[in-house]
Order: structure tokens, then sequence, then C-alpha cells
């Protein structure tokens, strides 16, 4: 093998090597032949002929050439010229592999010059090479081997030899690192709300924030823009707004009898781990905290909007904005909380009671006398405020105090307590509609106790440990203080039938029964300490003279029958009513093909039906997911009201998955919530079909890929 060397300008790193099984040099044209070699910087080369001109700098490769650009590029050609003075390069046909997302491109003839390489009339895909499950023909494309950004125009995608889409422009990234660019579209079609699109716009500019876009359009329907502006402004913040608008069309607005012609909103989240020390710039060794959500919407369909899978939604008609600030010792906690409610079926907000804010103060627990004396301390003061109707600032002061000990060789703990408890209400306001109810400003103070013995027993068996927890508190009320507007209505709101009237809505006391809980406990753990068996039952008995007696009986089971089979029961028995007032039970099974779970619960409030409310509570959800191998999988799930006898829920669809594409199908049916035209929450029983397409690696494994859904004719319009 014969080797030449030639060094452009005065950059050492700057050179060209040939090596080559023949090298004839004349007038400065340097020609290789046999198994040709060339370096030069990062670019490896192979062919079976080279001319290199050492006056313009041009090299020129004939014949099978193999080209590696650093480690992920490879490319392949017959004809290639290189211009190292100009940087310069030209492949004829052209082919590139870049190795890290698996990504081939191929056209006639390419162009390049520095780090920008442009290709004619080519072909690329994720697939093999010789019969491509998928494809995109492009006229025109352009690809930065810096930032890896490939651009392709006039690009169709075909599914073998199908075409099933065009845009006139479709960028991709081919590494993983975050960009701007086009998101995969949503598509759907409903009978009522017509063709949907969505076609979501994906910016980030900068490494600390992005900026998703996601503009929608039902054509029968109307319109919409969701957004979702994320950041992390620091090492120990995060933060995101979401935010939403879509406008119904006249038509459809009055055929379905809607609350609102145009639906928005907004949720802003945002955690900070060390609020203080960043804001402030101090250096407290405690630990601060700042979290906050806060959303906003005039109706729920601003959630249903959001998306054209419905099942993804978590809606309510009930908002809560919470802000939390905190610091916290090892001996003190000190917190601040803020608390906003909005009702969505009502048409003002001005008579919800808010908690804005609560301030809170927490002494850790001390201990005295060789640990045989804990006491702790927490005070909550909360201002509840409305701008219509009465209002009040309430604060609790909490101390408790134990004395605690052990007998026997420690096999018997016993332990009383004495909880010291006060509340001061102070009011403010007017009420909405003017009584002769009093709100005299009021205290109330507490002192109540406990006994209670325990054990806890473990022994250790070949196979297992078997750990026993028995314990028994009784509790017996102290002594009592009242004034003002607890001694006013102590008589009045102490009676359950007159909770829910206005001049009782602070009231929060409850008597202190004298009581007697039992409860007994036992684990069973394996060898390699894996829980086997938690089994825990609790009684209740009460020794007042009117309502006293056995309270119900609970008992909670969670019992891992095998490795991958799990039962779990939680259940309330009523001894009065001689029924279950609570009853629930979920069997799990789990491998690596097959997971299936099926639960029920039933309550039972032993109230007589009245309206809409139900006695009875029965509901039944239920899953399956299904791996047959590596290629097909199948879902199943089932959510089934008993009572009602009403299907909540309903969904089945299977995945097929190869190495660059997944198909999907998807048929799901949905009750979601809306708000009609008279304030009044409703329920639209949906019927969709779901189409997902996910060209790998163009489109990510773990997100939604393309999707087309088709809204069957609603059954009944409403439920």
């Amino acid at each position: 093998m014969i080797s030449i060397t030639h060094l452009i300008g005065d950059d050492i790193n700057d050179k060209v090597e040939v090596y080559a099984t023949t090298i004839e040099t004349k007038d400065n044209v340097v020609t290789a032949g046999g198994e040709v070699v060339v370096v030069y910087q990062d670019y490896h080369l192979s062919a079976k002929r080279a001319i290199y001109d050492r006056n313009s700098g041009e090299l020129e490769l004939f014949g099978n050439i193999r080209a590696s650009q650093g480690e992920n590029i490879k490319l392949l050609g017959e004809y290639a010229k290189l211009n190292i003075a100009q940087k310069e390069r030209t492949f004829k046909p052209f082919y590139m592999l870049e190795k890290t997302s698996d990504v081939w491109l191929s056209g006639a003839n390419s162009y390049a010059k520095d780090i920008e390489v442009e290709v004619e009339s080519g072909v690329m895909s994720g697939c093999d090479p010789n019969n491509p499950l998928w494809k995109i023909e492009f006229t025109s494309s352009e690809y930065n081997t810096d930032t890896m950004w490939l651009n392709l125009y006039n690009a169709r995608i075909y599914l073998y030899d199908i075409p099933v889409f065009y845009t006139p422009y479709f960028g991709y990234s081919l590494d993983t690192t975050r960009r701007t660019g086009v998101l995969p579209p949503m598509v759907g079609f409903s009978d009522k709300e017509g063709f949907y699109y969505e076609q979501a716009l994906y910016i980030a500019e900068q490494n600390w924030w992005d900026l998703e876009l996601k503009p929608q359009i039902r054509t029968n329907r109307g319109s919409g823009l969701y957004s979702t502006f994320r950041f992390v402004d620091s090492k120990v913040s995060k933060g995101s707004l979401t935010a939403g608008y879509f406008k119904e069309k006249q038509e459809y607005f009055d055929e379905s009898d809607l609350a609102n012609k145009k639906h928005y909103g907004f949720n802003f989240l945002y955690d900070n781990g060390d609020v203080i020390n960043q804001w402030f710039g101090t250096s407290f060794k405690g630990q601060s905290g700042l979290y906050m959500d806060i959303v906003n919407m005039n109706d729920v369909d601003y959630i249903n909007l959001s998306t054209n899978d419905t099942t993804q939604n978590v809606t309510t008609t009930q908002l809560l904005s919470r802000i939390n600030l905190f610091y916290n010792t090892d001996n003190n906690y000190f917190g601040t909380y803020f608390k906003h409610y909005k009702n969505l079926t009502l048409d003002s907000n001005e008579k919800t009671l808010q908690n804005l804010p609560a301030l809170h103060y927490h002494k850790y627990l001390e201990t005295l006398l060789d640990e045989h004396f804990l006491y702790s301390l927490d005070v909550q003061s909360n201002n509840y405020y409305r701008s219509l109707g009465k209002s009040a600032t309430q604060t609790d002061i909490n101390i408790p105090l134990t004395l605690q000990t052990s007998l026997f060789d420690e096999h018997l703990n016993v332990s009383y307590k004495s909880y010291i408890n006060a509340q001061h209400t102070s009011f403010k306001g007017n009420e909405e509609i003017p009584t002769t109810n009093e709100y005299s400003d009021g205290f109330f103070a507490r002192n109540y106790h406990s006994l209670t013995a325990s054990t806890q027993l473990t022994r250790a068996f070949d196979e297992v440990t078997h750990v026993v927890d028995f314990g028994v508190e009784y509790q017996l009320g102290g002594s009592d203080m009242e004034d003002g507007y607890y001694d006013e209505q102590k008589d009045y709101c102490s009676i359950k039938e007159n909770k829910t009237q206005p001049i009782c809505e602070f009231y929060n006391i409850t008597d202190i029964e004298e009581s007697l809980q039992l409860y007994f406990s036992h684990y069973l753990y394996d060898i390699s300490g894996k829980q086997i068996i938690y089994h825990r039952v609790a009684q209740g008995i009460s020794y007042e003279d009117i309502g006293g007696g056995a309270g119900e009986l609970e008992n909670e089971l969670d019992y891992q029958i095998t490795d991958n089979l799990n039962f779990y029961n939680n259940m309330f028995y009523n001894y009065d009513e001689s029924s279950f007032s609570k009853n629930f039970n979920k069997i799990m099974y789990v491998s690596s093909s097959f997971d299936i779970g099926l639960s029920h619960m039933y309550k039972n409030s032993f109230i007589p039906d009245s309206g809409n409310i139900l006695q009875h509570t029965s509901y039944l959800t239920s899953s399956i997911s299904y791996k047959y191998d590596k290629h097909y999988s199948y879902t199943y799930k089932h959510d089934y009201d008993l009572e009602r006898s009403e299907k909540k829920g309903f969904e089945v669809g299977f995945l097929y998955q190869k190495r660059c594409w997944d198909f999907g199908l998807r048929y799901v049916e949905n009750n979601r919530p809306i708000l009609n035209l008279s304030g009044v929450s409703d329920s639209i029983y949906d019927r969709y079909i779901y189409i997902i397409v996910r060209l790998k690696p163009i489109m990510s494994p773990q997100g939604k890929g393309t999707g087309f859904s088709y809204r069957l004719p609603d059954k009944s319009e409403t439920n």
C-alpha cells in the first residue's frame, strides 16, 4: 500500500492523506488505483479509483464509494467530487445512513458545503431499504450535519407503495435534542362536529423553555387554540402555563343548547424547592418551598375540547386553585396556604367561601424524661372570606401531651395522651339575607384523654417472617369551655339535621365520645423481605347513652397470592343495619405478557332514596392488556355503574408494532360532562374509533403519533 499526504494551507490538521495500491503523479495531479482510502479530518472514504488535483484541491472518487463522517453518518455512491479547499462535496447517486436515529436518505445527487447538505429527488425512511413499510419521497431536502436537522420539501408519505399524506414541508431532527418544529397532526371525523384537524407546533429556541401551540378546527362546530408554555427558571424550580380558547359556531351552539358560545381557561403550575434563598438571596439552612396551581375556566367544555380523545380528560364541576409556601427546619415548620374555589355550575362565585389565607405553625415532637414524655404544638389560622355573605377568621391550637413506657421486657407498650385543643372565631361581613341569628365572636377550649396499650410480636420461620400487632385505645372526654358563638349555637348546631344551616357553617365542634378502639393486624414476609399478607381488623365501641354501642367493623386485606396475582379488600360492616356500608374488592394479575384488573366498589349510605341522591353505589371497573408477541398487543377496559345500569366507559383496541412503525386501532365509549344552557351539569355519551400511526423514529414510540378519530353518531344526545 502506497500513501501520499498533502497539506492545504498552514493548518497541520487540514491535510489530505491518500492510500492506494498504485499512485501516479503527473503535473500535480495524483491518480490512485486499486483499493483507495482517503482520510480528511473526520472523513474516511474508500473507492476503486481516485484523482486528486493539488492545484485546485479537487478530489474525485469513482466506483463503489464508501464514506463515513464521524461515528454516526455513513455515505454511499458511485461518483464523488470533493473540493478540499472550498469544503464542497458532491455525490452521485447519494445514500446516507444516520446511525443514531437509524434513518436513511437516498437521492439522485447531493451537494454539500461546510455543514449543509442538499439532496435532489430522494426518499427517506427508518425501515429496511429493500422493502420499506413506510417512506417519504421528496423533490428536495436540506440537512445540517451540525444540528442534525432535516428539511423535506413536497413530501409524500407512503405506506408500502400507497400514498397516504402530502405536505409541502416536513422538518425533523435526527437526534433527541429539543428543537423547534411541526409535531405530528391529529385528525378525526364526527357526523355532528365534522372534520377535526389539530396541527401542533413546538417551539424550543432555548434550553430553559419551550412552547407548544395546538390550533384545531372542527368544521361543523368551531375552532380554537390551546397552548402550553413550559420553563425551568433554576435548578430547583420549574413551571408551566396552559391556556386555551374555543369559539362555537352559532348553528352548533343553538342546536346543542350549550351554556356558553366561547370556552376559555388557563392553568398555571409552579414548583420551587428553595424559594426563600433563591428569591431573597439568603442562606438559610432550612428547607423552603413554593407550590402554585392556579386554574380558571368558564365551563367544563374548555377541558372537553382540549383534545379529541375525551378519555384522556379529567373533568370536574368545581375548581380549586392553590398557593402553598413553607419553611421547614428540624424543629419548626411555618406555612401559609391560599385556596380559591370556583363552582362551574353557578352563575356567580361571590357566595363561595374561600380560604385566603391559612397560616400554619408546627412545633415538631420533643421528648423529655429519657423519651418517656413527648409533646408538640400545632397552630393554624384560617381566613374564610367571600364577597357576599358571612366571613370569619378561625384559629385552632392543638397541644398533644404523651407519657409512654414499655413493660414486661418491652412486650407491652402503654401510653397516656392528653389533648389540649382551643378554637377562636371572629366574624365579619353581613349575611346575604338579614336574620336574627347571632354571630358573636366566640372561644372554645377542650381537654380530653386516651389510654393506649399495644404489643408487637415477630417470629421468623424458615421461609417466612410473621409480625403480629395488637392494640387497644380507650378515649375519655374531659372538660369543655364555650364562650360567645360556641355557647349560643351549641344546642342548635349539635343536631345533625341543622348542620347545613347558615348559622352552623362555621361550627365544626364534634363531641368527644367515651369509646374503645380495638385493632389487630398481622404481616407475613418472605425470606427476601417482600410482603405476602397484610391484614388489619379494627372495631370501635361507643359508651354514650344515645347512639352508643359497637361502631362499624373494618376489615382490610392485601394478599400477594403469587408473584403475579394480588387481591385487595376493604370493607365496613354496620351492625345496626346488618349490612355492609362499604365493600371494595380488587384483584390484579400482572405478568410480562398479560395484565388483568377487576374491581368493584359498593357503598350504602343508609339514607332513603330521594331525587337524584342514590342510597347505593355499585361500580365495576375492569381492564385487560395482553401482549401476544413482540408485534401484537391488545387492550380492553370497561367501567359500569351497576346501580344506574349505565355504562360509564368502554374501550377495546390493539397495537401492532414493528421496528420502524406502529399501527393501532381503538374503539372507545365515554360518558363526559357538559354544562347546558340552564346551568345544569349534563352528560353526553361519546363513541369514537381511534386510528394510531407511528412512523418510527420520526414519531416517538412513547408519544401518541399521528392519530385519526371517527366519532360515531350518539346513541342518545344526552343522558
